[in-house]
């Protein structure tokens, strides 16, 4: 199973949190950087509607899936102040 990890850092002049390489919108606050990512972390592990997809590779190629929405990553809050 994918496990996602959502960060806590400090960020332009404030804190956010991050996944990947990708960063949030910017909190006044600590404790308003990890609660948003326990709420963002807390979505995506909700279950949704099997349906199908279509997207495009990095090649151009397009493709057509039948994406399981019950196929939900594992997350993880990361908060080192």
């Amino acid at each position: 199973m994918v496990m996602v990890k959502y960060e806590v850092v400090e960020h332009d002049g404030g804190w956010a949190y991050k996944v990947g390489d990708v960063l949030s919108e910017t909190f006044s606050s600590h404790e308003a950087a990890r609660k948003a990512a326990t709420r963002a972390a807390a979505r995506q592990t909700i279950a949704g509607s099997t349906d199908g997809i279509v997207y495009q590779d990095k090649d151009g190629q397009w493709h057509q899936e039948l994406a399981d929405g019950h196929d939900r990553p594992s997350t993880e809050v990361i908060d080192e102040p």
